[in-house]
Order: C-alpha cells, then sequence, then structure tokens
C-alpha cells in the first residue's frame, strides 16, 4: 500500500520561551517491507535541522530555537510504501535455546528493571506460556490484552508504571522470546473499507523474535524474524501498519520528546492524517 502521511503539531506558550530544544522521531523506517519515497519537516520559527539515527537505528531530527518565541509549528510529511510481511515461522520452545537466536535477540531478551512481581502478572505468564509454540504465545497475547485490558484514553501515561496497568484493568509477556516496542502509524479506517483518508493518531505495537521454522536447510540456516503483532487490533501487523522505529518501551522512542526555558505554559494541538494514495492523484497530496 501506499501512504502519505502529514504529522501535525502546533504549540501555544502563555509567554515568550527561548532555547526551545526539540528531537522528533517520526520519520518512517526503511526496511524489507517498507519503502520512503519523501520526508521533509517544515518548522515555524524557522530554524536549522539536524539529523542522526540513535543507538536503535530511528532516524532522529533535531533542531532548537533559541530566540524568543511563543509558538512552535512543527509540519511532518511523508510518503510510504509497504508490504505484507513475511509468513510468520512455526518454530519449537527448543529453538529459543539455539545460541544464534540469543545473539540475534541481544538485548531484547534481558528483563527490564519495571516488571514487578505481581500475582495478576504471574497468572497472565502462566496462562500465555501455554501455547504450543513462541508463534502460538505471540497470537494468544495478541487476543488475551485486548480481552483483560481496556484501551480507555487517560488510564495511563507515558510515565505510568507496569502496576498501574495491572491494577487498572485499562490503559508482554517475557518466555526467552526477544520482545521490543515498535511506535508507528496505522491506517485505521474503523470498519469503512473505501475510506481514502483518515485522521490518526500515533501507534503503538509489539515486535516479537521468533526463530526459523525447523524444517529450514541446515546447510544454510535462516535467520530469526522480527514479526509484529498488534494486540490492539487483535492481530498480526500489516501493510497498513508503518514503522518509525522501535526500543525496549516508549521512552526510546517517543514521537516528540523537547524542553524550553521560560515561565510560560503550553497547550499542543497534534493531528495526523494517512491518506491512502492508491488510486489517488498525488500532486493533489502534494497541494495540500
Amino acid at each position: 500500500m501506499n501512504f502519505a502521511i502529514r504529522y501535525l503539531s502546533k504549540y501555544s506558550y502563555d509567554a515568550d520561551v527561548v532555547d526551545n530544544l526539540n528531537a522528533l522521531r517520526v520519520k518512517p523506517a526503511a526496511n524489507s517491507r517498507q519503502r520512503v519515497d519523501e520526508f521533509s519537516v517544515r518548522l515555524s520559527p524557522e530554524v536549522r535541522l539536524h539529523r542522526h539515527a540513535d543507538y536503535f537505528g530511528t532516524e532522529v531530527v533535531e533542531f532548537e530555537v533559541s530566540r524568543p518565541h511563543r509558538q512552535l509549528v512543527i509540519d511532518v510529511r511523508a510518503r510510504v510504501s509497504t508490504q505484507s510481511p513475511s509468513a510468520a515461522p512455526e518454530s519449537s520452545w527448543a529453538s529459543l535455546e539455539d545460541p544464534g537466536y540469543r545473539e540475534a535477540g541481544g538485548e531484547f531478551l534481558l528483563q527490564t528493571d519495571d516488571v514487578p512481581g505481581h500475582p495478576l502478572l504471574a497468572e497472565l505468564l502462566g496462562v500465555t506460556r501455554a501455547a504450543p509454540t513462541p508463534l502460538a504465545t505471540l497470537m494468544l497475547v495478541s487476543d488475551l490484552i485486548p480481552d483483560r485490558f481496556e484501551y480507555r484514553r487517560g488510564a495511563t501515561y507515558v510515565d505510568s508504571r507496569i502496576t498501574d496497568l495491572l491494577e487498572g484493568g485499562a490503559g508482554v509477556c517475557h518466555h526467552g522470546i526477544a520482545a521490543r516496542y515498535v511506535s508507528g502509524y496505522l491506517f485505521a479506517t474503523h470498519g469503512e473499507p473505501t475510506t481514502e483518508s483518515v485522521e490518526v493518531d500515533t501507534h503503538a505495537w509489539l515486535e516479537a523474535l521468533l526463530p526459523p521454522a525447523a524444517e529450514s536447510n541446515p546447510a544454510h540456516p535462516a535467520e530469526p524474524i522480527w514479526v509484529g503483532a498488534d494486540p490492539t487490533n487483535r492481530g498480526l501487523a500489516g501493510e497498513r501498519h508503518v514503522k518509525i522505529g522501535h526500543g525496549r518501551h516508549y521512552i526510546d522512542v517517543p514521537p516528540v520528546k523537547g524542553v524550553y526555558r521560560g515561565l510560560a505554559s503550553a497547550t499542543l494541538e497534534a493531528s495526523v492524517e494517512m491518506t491512502r494514495l492508491d488510486g489517488v492523484d498525488p500532486a493533489s497530496i502534494a497541494r495540500a
């Protein structure tokens, strides 16, 4: 699928601010199933942009507005093409012990320091571990999370603890499967398949590293594959998912992170619009 994406953020301050330093992680990633055809960032006030790849490979756009200002507008536009991912491999639990898998999983096999010894988490671990294969566990997690937890705005925030989620029931399990947090965009039509343009939020899902299938050629062993799963939508990530980047958790890939100097309060207006370009005149998008 082909998409035009516009990410627009407007910050308004009730007094002058200076030294407004920001880091954006909003550019779609380039990988085996995703191609970025265009990408631009326009700022008001205009300042110089600096770009680099972070530790996890996500492109970061940094800028600083040093002079006094009362509004900051960040206008991001991109055109991206996606393909359906390869079929997820069916492999055994024993294959997780292969040294090649553990090397590929790296730090994504390490337990983060924010996972509590909570009885509800222990119960979830027990349920998901009963699945016969790592892939079956991933699919079970995709069904179990929306069954157990309600998506409700304001239930949790970016600095909420896992215990807040477990006890509130609104807002992955670790079985030796390497897993990582993914930030991106999702073209969600809400049951209207003919919709060409939709207002969306930035989206999050997970990727799990699955070992190759047991029948792979021993002379040319296949590599483990990162497989995306979207519990919000009860299934694997597909061509409607546009990946920005990944990390251990949200704090590694926030869309916008910044700080300014001044005594002002800020208000934010933000929107993301995705337009499906298949069958649409691209020139009409460029003029928007």
